[in-house]
């Protein structure tokens, strides 16, 4: 399955504590801190008057509350979808960002009982093409590791760091895709 080719917004959740200490979070339902709730209400003065209509959240409440940051300031309510949970990082949840992730992303290790970046990306891919559906434009508010699944698919590089609360403009190009960030 190819990702639909429509423009969307893209906002990675505010700052978690595990953030902050370059932590690997996964499927762990950890909170925003101060910093992320602060960094998510910013983002929704960055998306107000954007004309967003949909806004579709993994279900995690890092990504779920800076959803409803948003929703709140644009006038929306919030859809979740379970595909745009983060990737399980298996027994690596909970530890430090190494070595490992790198191997991940390009497809030669996967940590125990952990999705492989292969898996994500299909699921990544399935769950944007539901919110692509709906009436747009789309927010699509998730994690870190998903966005870099979409970038895989989207032909660009993927192991690339997705700043906490910055709206991305994602559009089809005639060579790919363009990503433009709104501090």
């Amino acid at each position: 399955m190819e990702l639909a080719r429509t423009p969307f917004w893209f906002l990675r959740h505010g700052e978690t504590d595990w953030n902050a200490r370059g932590w690997s979070q996964g499927n762990i339902d950890i909170p925003l801190n101060a910093v992320g709730a602060a960094q998510a209400q910013a983002a929704a003065l960055v998306l107000r008057n954007r004309g967003i209509a949909t806004i579709i959240s993994s279900p995690l409440s890092r990504a779920h509350d800076t959803a409803i940051a948003v929703g709140r300031v644009i006038g929306r309510d919030v859809a979740l979808d379970e595909e745009l949970r983060e990737v399980s990082f298996g027994v690596n949840e909970g530890q430090p960002m190494a070595d490992w992730f790198a191997t991940w992303v390009d497809g030669t290790f996967t940590p125990d009982n952990a999705e492989s970046f292969a898996d994500l990306r299909a699921r990544s891919v399935r769950a944007i093409n539901r919110a692509l559906a709906l009436t747009a434009p789309v927010l699509v508010v998730a994690h870190g590791a998903l966005f870099r699944a979409i970038r895989a698919e989207m032909g660009l590089e993927a192991n690339v760091r997705t700043p906490n609360a910055t709206p991305f403009w994602c559009e089809p190009a005639q060579d790919g895709w363009t990503l433009t960030p709104y501090p």
